[in-house]
């Protein structure tokens, strides 16, 4: 039995529109004081020294680093004269960022994150070039950590200029002549990054080889400080464009503002002039007039061409009318336009003329997931990525005249076949009736007879879909025997926003019901049992599976939560959390009020419960979804079990939302398998 560390519970208690609700944790939110670096160091303590107590754990990592060391890259682009791409050797914390002349040409590196930091935890982030190809500004995150510290190279001589911009969070680096816009904060208050409000996002122009003291200000609203302020510039650099999202209104859509380089007096145009729940994303400009994917009036989303200059909906031309299938990305190149599509959550991608009219039906290898379709409008080619569960990513190359792809980069992976693995995707009713998709993934030859290990994965949120998609980590698992299950639940992107729709806010109940069917189909149909199943989450995924362990904890023997919202009464009140209110609604709103506190983890852990086995993991440098949401749920879920399941927290440094870096990535992956494989039983062959 496991003697975890003592967590002192307060008296705290709110009340909510006349209820009460105690909050007994509540100093655990202040991650810099004293008492919670004990209670961390404490916690960590137990965790590892059960962790080092699962036999082959050892193993476990051995085979993570042979099965994640070999070459990756990214897809190359063209700017200028050069191309330009990432590279990852095998092990290298770091991916590193390669320039060369031509496709066949000598690499050179433009920038090694590896010389970021002694320890390998700062990670390049944003990346952008100057249109001229002049400089490229790039921001690096420190140990995970969302804020971005903001440098300026010299390309031609790799020469780093003295710019620093620093409180960089939620921004683009849209260049435009010999200086870019980006967004940013003021500096909060040191040693509050992690509770700070981050209110008074505004918009400043910076010119390379400036001070960041000389920047002019370009765009700021007082009046309402939760909003998100981004810009974007088009290719020719003739329009720049603001978009203004209130999410912390409950708003999911934005407002769109333009400035016309060839308009002297350098006004903002208002395009779409209030924040509402349409989105608009500008693909470039054609001419006079802004191309434009939105789901304004189409839930599939439509591409438009809108005139700046008098922007009303019944002057929009249509380009690419709403299909059936959910648009899922567009984008220009070579004078074309390309779409990829969605159908049950695979891609299908085609080049249209710039009037909308199909030229080709691009040929993919398979069933997965397709990414990239967009360049510069004078290239004669592009580049895209295909993946799926047990196809690793690979690179083809699109030539636009013949429209003929070509593999151009397929990675190899030591004691990998894909043939040995096999993916199906099945579709199983909710609890209302709903159809849901769902990918299952395991060695060729599985027996249906209830006994096999399954990890069920799942998200269901804020309009991202989960498409098929590659991990070498996750191979671990799959050649023991472990089938994995990826449930595309409802309020994500897979069907649209009608999808989307129906899981936030008052619907979130949908959500958790799709992945409680889920899990019943694998019982049902004999892909495994309760005591042979795990279910894993992560940031608004770690909210579904401990709203899961909570109502259902006779489903999962293993629940893997990672970096989750788990008090869904106070979550706006940390970093921008406030941003999650157009998914998730708000304590504030006595409606929505009464359905967070109704499946808020925290608050429905039931003393003497008998939960699952429960690894959860977080970061102390994660100011995304705060440390203090996975501090809390381990504290109460510790003090309520009533079963004999481990409750452990691992607690990383120098991590933020993910793995800050390879070394972390392939630590924290050990642990959670090993978690698993201990916990269903299984003894890793090797």
């Amino acid at each position: 039995m496991i003697l975890y560390p003592e967590t002192r519970r307060s008296d705290q208690e709110d009340t909510y529109f006349g209820v009460k609700v105690p909050d007994p944790y509540r100093w655990l939110e202040d991650d810099n004081s004293p008492e919670t670096m004990k209670w961390v160091e404490a916690q960590n303590k137990v965790t590892f020294a059960c962790l080092e107590t699962i036999p082959h754990r050892a193993d476990v990592k051995a085979r993570l680093e042979k099965l994640f060391n070999y070459p990756r890259y990214s897809a190359p682009f063209r700017n200028g004269r050069y191309f330009f791409y990432a590279k990852n050797d095998g092990l290298q914390n770091q991916s590193v960022c390669y320039m060369q002349e031509s496709l066949d040409g000598t690499p050179e590196v433009l920038i090694d994150p590896n010389k970021f930091s002694a320890d390998g935890t700062s990670q390049l982030a944003e990346f952008a070039l100057s249109k001229d190809g002049a400089y490229v500004a790039y921001g690096i995150s420190r140990g995970g950590s969302d804020w971005r510290e903001v440098h300026v190279m010299e390309i031609a001589g790799r020469k780093l200029l003295p710019d620093l911009l620093r409180w960089v969070k939620v921004s683009d680096f849209a260049w435009q002549g010999n200086g870019f816009y980006y967004s940013r904060y003021d500096a909060p208050e040191p040693g509050k990054e992690l509770t700070s409000s981050n209110d008074d996002h505004k918009v400043y122009y910076h010119r390379a080889g400036s001070l960041q003291a000389e920047d002019e200000l370009i765009y700021e609203d007082k009046a309402n400080p939760q909003r998100f302020h981004q810009v974007q510039t088009t290719e020719d650099e003739r329009f720049v464009i603001l978009h203004i999202s209130d999410r912390g209104k409950g708003k999911v859509g934005d407002a769109l503002f333009v400035r016309d380089a060839m308009n002297a007096d350098k006004a903002w145009i208002p395009m779409i002039p209030e924040v509402g729940d349409d989105l608009y994303y500008v693909i470039d400009n054609v001419g006079d007039r802004l191309l434009i994917q939105t789901n304004r009036n189409a839930p599939n989303w439509k591409v438009v061409l809108i005139d700046p200059k008098d922007p009303g909906e019944n002057n929009w031309q249509v380009v690419l009318p709403e299909k059936p299938e959910p648009l899922e990305a567009a984008g220009t190149a070579g004078g074309k336009l390309f779409a990829a599509y969605l159908k049950d959550v695979t891609t299908r991608a085609c080049m249209y003329d710039l009037a909308g009219n199909i030229e080709d039906e691009i040929a993919l290898p398979g069933l997965g997931a397709a990414t990239g379709f967009a360049g510069k409008r004078d290239d004669t080619f592009i580049f895209y990525t295909f993946q799926s569960f047990n196809v690793p990513p690979s690179i083809y190359r699109y030539d636009i005249a013949t429209r003929i792809s070509t593999l151009f980069r397929a990675p190899e992976i030591p004691d990998f076949k894909s043939s040995s693995f096999e993916t199906s995707q099945v579709f199983y009713a909710s609890k209302d009736g709903a159809r849901v998709p769902m990918f299952i993934v395991h060695k060729k030859g599985l027996k249906l007879d209830g006994n096999n290990p399954a990890l069920l994965y799942g998200y269901g949120g804020f309009n991202n879909s989960i498409p098929p998609s590659f991990n070498p980590l996750r191979l671990a698992l799959l050649e023991q025997g472990v089938v994995y299950v990826s449930a595309n639940i409802r309020g994500g992107a897979e069907y649209g926003e009608k999808w989307h729709e129906a899981g936030p806010k008052l619907k979130k109940q949908n959500v958790f019901d799709d992945f409680i069917a889920a899990a019943e189909y694998l019982i049902a149909n004999k892909y495994t049992s309760p005591e042979r199943l795990a279910i894993q989450g992560a940031s608004n995924g770690g909210l579904l599976v401990g709203v899961l362990a909570n109502q259902r904890p006779d489903l999962m023997k293993v629940v893997i939560q990672q970096a989750g919202v788990m008090d869904m009464l106070r979550f706006h009140k940390f970093t921008i959390g406030w941003n999650w209110i157009a998914d998730y609604g708000s304590s504030d709103n006595e409606a929505e009020f009464k359905v967070l506190n109704a499946y808020s983890p925290i608050h429905n852990i039931r003393k003497g419960g008998k939960y699952p086995a429960t690894l959860i993991t977080t970061a102390d440098h994660d100011d995304r979804v705060v440390p203090a949401h996975s501090f809390k749920y381990a504290a109460a879920l510790q003090y309520a079990q009533g079963g004999d399941n481990p409750v452990l927290i691992r607690i990383d440094t120098k991590s933020g939302h993910g793995a800050s870096n390879t070394a972390k990535s392939i630590e924290q992956a050990t642990d959670i398998h090993s978690f698993i494989l201990w916990n269903l039983g299984v003894t890793p062959e090797y």
